[in-house]
């Protein structure tokens, strides 16, 4: 029990879903759109598209979750002013009373568009850079070159054999994200007003709550293997040269 009476795992367990919500989509468009944009500029290294998308990300990595937050806010709020309707809800995860199906479905995309946003803005580039810095090893590699003296076009050999390889990294690191979906992104939770993991965490060490502390610390101490777990799978399924071993 917390010092305010509250059990300290039905907050965990309904907290956990609420960040879930948020985290998980902006890490799958995060892990997506590095990954694309990783593979894109490795195949045309040092042309236009390239340098452009290194500045960008360049940039992006460089700014604070709570400037891209503030940024991405003044942009739900410019567009539901120009609109003339509220579009984009700057604060919360729901709207309380709504029934039916989908009413709640668009209130939710309208609550998790701004925080996913900025999410996503802050993440994306180390992906694209740990994708692109592979890939060009890759295709450099020797079983690449011989795949192309066999008659694969560039773009042949790399999407059918050194982007498979490439990804056995990133991948990994994917995995070991696990504990920051179900824990919340504690600062994007407190700004756009999220009860989940993260804000509950910082309501903790705030109210010397030790029961919570120690209950988030194990949670994701849990996640943190069970994302092992499936960098190992992970792992597997990518290379054949394990499942062979």
């Amino acid at each position: 029990m917390s010092p305010v009476g509250q059990s300290v795992n039905d907050q965990v367990a309904f907290r956990m879903w609420v960040s879930a919500e948020l985290v998980l989509g902006a890490t799958v468009l995060a892990t997506l759109l590095g990954i694309g944009i990783g593979v894109f500029t490795a195949s045309r290294q040092y042309r236009l598209a390239d340098r452009i998308g290194q500045a960008t990300s360049i940039i992006t990595m460089n700014i604070p979750i709570v400037v891209a937050a503030f940024l991405v806010v003044l942009l739900g709020i410019w567009v539901n002013g120009v609109l003339d309707t509220r579009v984009f809800f700057v604060t919360g995860s729901a709207t309380p009373g709504l029934t039916g199906f989908f009413p709640i479905l668009i209130d939710t995309l309208q609550h998790l568009a701004l925080p996913t946003l900025a999410l996503v803005i802050v993440q994306y580039a180390s992906l694209h850079f740990l994708q692109r810095s592979l890939l060009l090893d890759s295709i450099h590699a020797d079983y690449v070159r011989t795949a192309r003296a066999k008659g694969l076009t560039r773009q042949q050999a790399i999407r059918k054999h050194a982007l498979r390889t490439s990804l056995i990294p990133v991948a990994t690191q994917v995995a070991f994200t696990i504990p920051t979906v179900f824990t919340g992104a504690v600062i994007s939770e407190k700004i756009f007003g999220w009860n989940g993991i993260g804000s509950y965490f910082l309501d903790t060490i705030a109210g010397n709550d030790i029961h919570g502390v120690v209950a988030i610390a194990a949670f994701g101490a849990a996640l943190t293997a069970v994302g092992a777990l499936l960098a190992d799978v992970a792992v597997v399924v990518l290379d054949p040269r394990v499942r062979v071993s």
